[in-house]
């Protein structure tokens, strides 16, 4: 559609004011930047280097007067509601292809094959390499262009983005300071969808083996002493769900104080699956 003229009698009208919200989603930071960690600051930056100009400035001014009424991440779509000029909020999705199930595939191969990179998810930090596992299966974790977004606001406005969209986006980066699963979410996976190949990961083997805290190897018992019993000892202790743990070499990321070891040892606990008792 072609550009509308300095003459054009819409140029004329006064911008719209929008209508004052109610409960809506206030974002955490009124000034300066909108986000705090690399992850939502990351987004941001995606965001703005779109050049979209005074839309972006206008999606901002609404995040943080609070006119975003609703924002929920489903699969691969964020929907919400937002509240403009007219009484009926703006219903708006904005949505990301889905990666394909090849592309799925490498990603949770690449994600569990990091011990420590798992986790810093379950402490609710995003790896700095988490962009890389992503373009190595061919993905963009943050979309590289405005084009590969499919965005749709119910305003009577031509433009796309409109501001009401570009609020939404605001606020959703937002939200990711706060939750950094829902980045994942928007690109198709649920906490339990990733958190799936990770418990296969740290599943026990069928295959024996010792556990990395165990003196002796496997098989290998020490002798009690000559006679009866000798070569005899006791059955070697059960691997424990986070022994792999204690192989990791030490990290240096602390949450309040306390190392993420020490936090996700007992998530260990919950996602490991237990081996079959053999039979007999």
């Amino acid at each position: 559609m072609p550009g509308r003229g300095w003459d054009d009698p819409w140029t004329r009208y006064p911008a719209s004011v929008p209508l004052a919200a109610e409960g809506g989603l206030v974002t955490s930071r009124q000034r300066g930047p909108m986000a705090t960690s690399w992850w939502s600051r990351r987004f941001t930056q995606v965001l703005e280097s779109y050049g979209l100009g005074t839309r972006m400035q206008r999606g901002r001014r609404y995040a943080r007067m609070g006119q975003v009424l609703s924002l929920e991440v489903r699969t691969a779509t964020i929907a919400a509601q937002v509240q403009g000029s007219r009484r009926t909020p703006y219903l708006v999705t904005v949505s990301l292809p889905e990666p394909t199930g090849p592309q799925w595939e490498a990603i949770d191969g690449a994600m569990a094959a990091k011990v420590g990179f798992a986790a810093r998810l379950l402490a609710g930090e995003v790896p700095t390499d988490l962009e890389d596992v992503f373009r190595e299966a061919g993905v963009a974790l943050f979309p590289a262009a405005w084009g590969d977004l499919r965005s749709h606001c119910s305003c009577p406005d031509w433009e796309n983005p409109c501001k009401h969209i570009a609020a939404v986006l605001y606020v959703f980066a937002d939200q990711l300071d706060a939750d950094p699963w829902l980045v994942l979410a928007w690109r198709g996976r649920s906490r339990d969808q990733v958190l799936e190949p990770l418990r296969a990961a740290v599943a026990p083997s069928t295959v024996e083996e010792v556990a990395p805290w165990w003196p002796f190897a496997a098989g290998a018992m020490p002798a009690l002493g000559d006679g009866a019993g000798a070569g005899a000892g006791p059955p070697a202790p059960p691997e424990r769900p986070d022994a792999v743990l204690d192989a990791l070499a030490p990290l240096d990321v602390q949450v309040r104080g306390v190392p993420v070891v020490e936090l996700v040892r007992p998530l260990y606990e919950r996602i490991a699956v237990a081996a079959p008792e053999p039979e007999g």
